[in-house]
């Protein structure tokens, strides 16, 4: 027997808590989840489910960033100056999405998906060597501190130009398939500017809504976004960013590493057989 009305809103908004929990303990925002879960577990059209899936993200970004702030975690001036990448980024890839077709998309999609598991499985360890202050994060502000067991650590920030670059590339993806391309954030940070796992993904909570926002109006002006999908999808992603970031202060980094992984394979391999097969 089919759900009725109520009982699918109330399916959404549950799986949509999940993906706001992992997307805030990530980084990675909940659309990396949310887009996999309409598209094949409740047969939403992709395009909807993008939709639904920045409103999400700007309500992930919201509901963790502003703790993460207060607790000293983000690093304000790095994704202040990155969202000017990220955000045009994503007006062009809000774009093209209207160009490409459902199958294909779904098919990109879960090949970014498994290059974030890659990513994130392989990142740095902690605790690595503290790098010179670099001139141009010197000039912008970017050297900061981070809560650690002992007190507070500094960190550096280094090739800021590179990961500058790096940015624009996610929020491209960020407007073509509705997520936060927190991957490729996280990668950015945390590879190339070498700043500690927890900051990057902190930071890179900041930068998602900014970044979902500018493709978000594009997706409203095509009439992608429907109220009665958005709704439920938002209030829990945002129930779920508040219970994420609160595990995040406690969490091993180790462990949010296996976690996101797992997640995000399962994912891909769904996604890249559904696109393949065209039943997307």
């Amino acid at each position: 027997m089919a759900p009725n009305v109520l009982e699918l809103t109330l399916l959404v908004w549950l799986g949509a808590l999940g993906a706001g929990v992992v997307g805030a303990l990530t980084g990675l925002g909940g659309g990396i989840v949310i887009v996999p879960m309409l598209t094949l577990l409740f047969k939403v059209d992709m395009r909807y489910a993008i939709g639904a899936a920045l409103v999400s993200v700007i309500a992930t970004s919201s509901g963790a960033a502003a703790a993460y702030v207060r607790e000293g975690y983000s690093n304000i001036r790095v994704g202040m100056f990155m969202e000017v990448a990220t955000t045009t980024g994503a007006l062009a890839g809000a774009f093209l999405a209207g160009l490409i077709p459902t199958s294909a998309l779904a098919v990109v999609f879960g090949l970014f998906l498994l290059y974030s598991a890659i990513v994130t499985m392989r990142a740095r360890r902690e605790g690595s060597p503290l790098l010179a202050p670099d001139p141009t994060a010197t000039r912008l502000g970017m050297n900061s501190t981070y809560p650690v067991a002992h007190g507070r650590a500094a960190y550096y920030p280094q090739h800021v130009g590179l990961a500058w670059g790096l940015m624009a590339i996610a929020g491209l993806l960020s407007g073509l398939l509705g997520i936060g391309s927190g991957a490729l954030k996280v990668l950015a940070m945390d590879r190339i500017m070498r700043l500690p796992f927890k900051v990057s993904t902190t930071t890179s909570n900041f930068m998602i809504g900014v970044t979902a926002a500018a493709s978000a109006g594009i997706y409203l002006g095509r009439g992608y976004i429907d109220p009665g999908l958005a709704m439920p999808v938002m209030l829990g992603v945002l129930a779920g960013a508040f219970v994420g970031s609160r595990l995040l202060v406690v969490a091993h980094t180790a462990t949010l590493r296996v976690l996101l992984a797992v997640v995000i394979v399962a994912l891909a391999v769904q996604m890249t057989l559904h696109g393949l097969a065209g039943w997307i």
